[in-house]
């Protein structure tokens, strides 16, 4: 999958925002004592990967991940200056939450504290859904004959 670039400055930043709205939780940033519980919640539903990225993004200060929370249940996560700094992600949504905004809405926030942080652009590693960026922010795909920033990374095996 390709890397994807995002303006921070263009108009269809403005326009995610309006897109993204309320929807009905809260997004908010994770704070340090609930590392161990999004590490786990994403470890479970996503990858041990993302769950290491995830891990890292409690090391920043302020802390890189944004959580979408609804009565004291955690729905959803994106991070931001994980793998890199000014890449934005990994993000995901449980599966029964799906549908209701919630990660456009994580996007959104992301992009705009990337945008508050001096960040002129958003790299996006290793996107998976493509349409889905360049139809919600401008993104667009960063030539490269290569995977980018993950060529080579170790992987596990199979179990």
């Amino acid at each position: 999958m390709p890397d994807l670039l995002v303006s921070l400055y263009s108009t269809e930043l403005a326009d995610l925002k309006r897109k993204a709205g309320d929807v009905g939780v809260s997004i908010r940033p994770a704070l340090p004592p609930e590392l161990h519980l999004v590490v786990s919640w994403v470890r479970e539903r996503f990858s041990e990967n993302w769950a290491s990225e995830v891990a890292v993004s409690f090391s920043r200060q302020p802390v890189a991940c944004l959580v979408a929370v609804e009565s004291g249940k955690l729905l959803g996560f994106a991070c931001y200056d994980t793998t890199a700094r000014g890449f934005f992600g990994p993000t995901g949504v449980d599966p029964d939450a799906r549908g209701k905004g919630i990660g456009l809405a994580l996007f959104s926030a992301c992009l705009q504290t990337m945008k508050t942080l001096g960040h002129a652009y958003a790299f996006i590693g290793d996107a998976g859904p493509v349409d889905f960026y360049a139809r919600t922010a401008g993104a667009t795909i960063i030539p490269a004959p290569d995977m980018g920033i993950y060529e080579g990374m170790l992987r596990s095996a199979p179990k």
